[in-house]
């Protein structure tokens, strides 16, 4: 409605949205019930620059929107619009194995974001893009920070909710709840996971934005071995598969690994040893640190069936990726997989890890 500068739209629109009346809104603008009848009606379109930027400010609405331009407006929207694609970019850099280049891109964004909002200037938009570009940030940083400083990430994608909470958007909302639980579960605050979790789906709008959220719950509730929460969800998205559209998460190969980490972490070891030969093959181009992930995860399961060989093959394979895309937290997970069994192996992820905190520390 906003954007069709359409002044007597615009005003019954924001009569709705705030509940007053002509008369009320006439108080507001300095206008009399009248005025702001002819006003709404069209009868008084109010073309001079001054009197639509009166209205704007009454208002609090961009000027751009009542069709005013200045070089303020100008930058606005340009900003806006730079931010979505900065945001859009850094995601695809992401999904690419190249976190390190998204944490780049949006910790400037973020920033100045941050410094329009304290200096008064908080439009819709503008608090909508900070939402999206925290939440970027966050789960970019997950991906490039080691286990112990993980809380960062959680940090970043929970100040995305503390906006995400004003806007009467269910998808956006779930969207962000999503991000945060997975990055709640990553620090290890795996209750508070399931609970952001649980809400993200409750709210999906739809079955694929619920479908999003299920293999992330499944993999909080065996972190939380939570076996009657793990089962009920992964029967709940093995329903859907066929049903929702695949995403880098939600397809057969990923969920492989989720029910593997899953079955371990809820005892249930037989089972995973006797699934972990048969990964489905990948159905879409699968994201660089899913393959580590993998990985490392089939080397734990063969490593309790006592398949050392196999274990050894993973884990080279996973520590050579993890080298390549930067992926602290995964070295972290090959040594644990390593220790006691592999000592050259654990001594090379360690090697690895300590370099890559170095050059974080510098």
């Amino acid at each position: 409605m906003l954007a069709t500068r359409d002044l007597g739209a615009i005003l019954r629109f924001y009569r709705v949205v705030h509940g007053l009346n002509q008369t009320e809104l006439g108080a507001l603008l300095g206008y009399d019930k009248t005025t702001v009848s002819a006003m709404e009606l069209g009868k008084r379109p109010m073309k001079d620059t001054d009197s639509r930027r009166h209205v704007a400010e009454r208002l609090c609405l961009p000027a751009h929107i009542l069709g005013i331009t200045d070089p303020s407006d100008t930058d606005h929207r340009a900003m806006v619009q730079f931010g979505e694609s900065t945001v859009r970019l850094a995601e695809i850099a992401r999904q690419s194995g190249h976190a390190s280049e998204a944490v780049a891109e949006l910790w400037p964004l973020v920033a100045r974001l941050e410094a329009r909002i304290e200096d008064g200037h908080a439009e819709r938009d503008v608090l909508r893009l900070l939402a999206r570009a925290r939440v970027g940030l966050g789960v970019a940083l997950g991906n490039v920070l080691p286990e112990e400083r993980l809380p960062t990430a959680a940090h970043w994608t929970a100040k995305s909710f503390e906006i995400a909470r004003y806007f009467d958007d269910p998808a956006f909302t779930s969207n962000v709840l999503r991000m945060h639980g997975n990055e709640l579960r990553k620090a290890r605050l795996t209750g508070a996971a399931v609970q952001r979790l649980h809400h993200a789906a409750a709210i999906a709008p739809d079955r694929d934005a619920r479908a999003a959220v299920l293999p992330l719950l499944a993999r909080a509730a065996g972190a939380l071995h939570d076996g009657p929460l793990f089962d009920a969800v992964m029967r709940e998205t093995d329903k859907l598969l066929d049903h929702a559209e695949h995403t880098s998460l939600f397809n057969p190969y990923a969920l492989h690994e989720i029910r593997l980490r899953g079955l371990i972490n809820t005892g249930r070891v037989r089972a995973a040893i006797q699934l972990a030969d048969s990964a489905p093959a990948p159905t879409m181009a699968v994201a660089p640190q899913w393959r580590v992930i993998e990985l490392v995860t089939v080397a734990h399961v063969r490593l309790i069936g006592n398949d050392s060989t196999r274990v050894a093959e993973c884990l080279n394979g996973a520590l050579d990726e993890a080298v390549r895309q930067r992926l602290p937290h995964q070295l972290q997970r090959i040594i644990r997989t390593a220790t006691g069994r592999l000592p050259d192996l654990h001594d090379a992820a360690a090697m690895a890890l300590d370099q890559m905190r170095h050059e974080m520390a510098a």
